[in-house]
């Protein structure tokens, strides 16, 4: 396999315009391509592309045009990304909340085994879990100020301090291993089951870390779908075989996650956070059409309806 070398910004802005991208401003491409990272902003190149086989840009596509794809989804990713924050702050609020009443607020109360589900198959994972936890009240004695505040003055941590420190993954995996009834009581604040709940969390985690990472967001792929929802047929998204083509295993599946566990007025501001960005990526990409940006989203033409649907429809 060959190796990747060094190139300079020259030698990137004589790569880009050898595949057909106009750059009229050379000083101002190469102050972007420093600042922003060559491999970072040719990762939106697709879109641009003639076809998959051809890989040169459409006739007409500025270097502009690239930067503001990219530009888009650095701010269609921190509007994912600050709802997310809130999503894993209300989730780590109701399982604290419920197991600390339920169990008790000291970890050697809410961590005790019998705690946690009995099913055979998911013991080791209870045991790997509980470690992880005490792991987390051990590293905090001293490194956390709200942690080490509780145990230097009441000699314990109570979960709804803990949760602070537990990375949404973990959070995850906590509500993988509660018993039903906790799963039930969880879920049903949220108006879900648990089945659909259980595969939303690693996906919130999943693109919580691709934000955090600044990762291209907007077309990404998860490897699970979620289950269809009243959402994808009250939205008319077209199916092929079967399967909704929109809001499965895409951008738009996670917004209906959000839908799902946002309050209505957070899905309106969400909902009109992305049309603004949207609407100003139109405005300045003019080679290729929005609606080829929203279909590699997996969105609907009709997205925006969704932040009108009442979730009392669903329930």
């Amino acid at each position: 396999m060959a190796n990747k070398e060094f190139k300079s910004l020259e030698e990137q802005i004589e790569i880009m315009e050898y595949k057909g991208l106009k750059i009229p401003d050379y000083d101002y491409a190469k102050e972007v391509l420093l600042r922003e990272n060559y491999f970072f902003l040719n990762g939106y190149r697709y879109l641009f592309f003639k076809s998959e086989k051809e890989k040169r840009f459409i006739p007409g596509t500025t270097f502009d045009e690239l930067y503001s794809l990219f530009l888009f989804d650095r701010t269609f990713r921190n509007i994912i990304f600050k709802n997310l924050l809130v999503i894993e702050n209300n989730l780590k609020s109701i399982i604290s909340y419920q197991l600390s009443k339920k169990y008790g607020y000291k970890e050697g109360d809410y961590l005790r085994p019998k705690n946690f589900t009995s099913n055979p198959e998911k013991i080791r994972q209870v045991q790997d879990l509980i470690k992880k936890m005490k792991r987390q009240v051990r590293y905090n004695a001293e490194q956390h100020s709200a942690t080490s505040h509780y145990l230097n003055h009441y000699g314990y941590i109570p979960l709804w301090i803990l949760v602070k420190v537990l990375s949404f993954g973990i959070v995850g995996e906590l509500f993988a291993i509660l018993k039903k009834e906790d799963q039930e009581a969880i879920a049903d604040i949220y108006h879900v089951d648990v089945d659909t709940l259980t595969i939303y969390l690693p996906i919130l985690s999943n693109y919580r870390n691709l934000c955090a990472h600044e990762d291209i967001v907007f077309e990404n792929r998860t490897q699970r779908a979620i289950p269809d929802t009243l959402y994808h047929s009250l939205l008319g998204i077209e199916k092929v075989d079967g399967e909704y083509i929109y809001g499965k295993n895409d951008i738009f599946a996670l917004i209906i996650i959000m839908k799902h566990l946002l309050k209505p007025n957070e899905v309106k501001d969400l909902v009109l956070e992305m049309k603004h960005a949207l609407d100003n990526l139109e405005y300045n990409v003019k080679t290729i059409p929005i609606d080829k940006v929203l279909d590699r989203m997996g969105f609907p033409k009709n997205w925006e309806n969704i932040s009108n649907i009442v979730r009392k429809v669903e329930e």
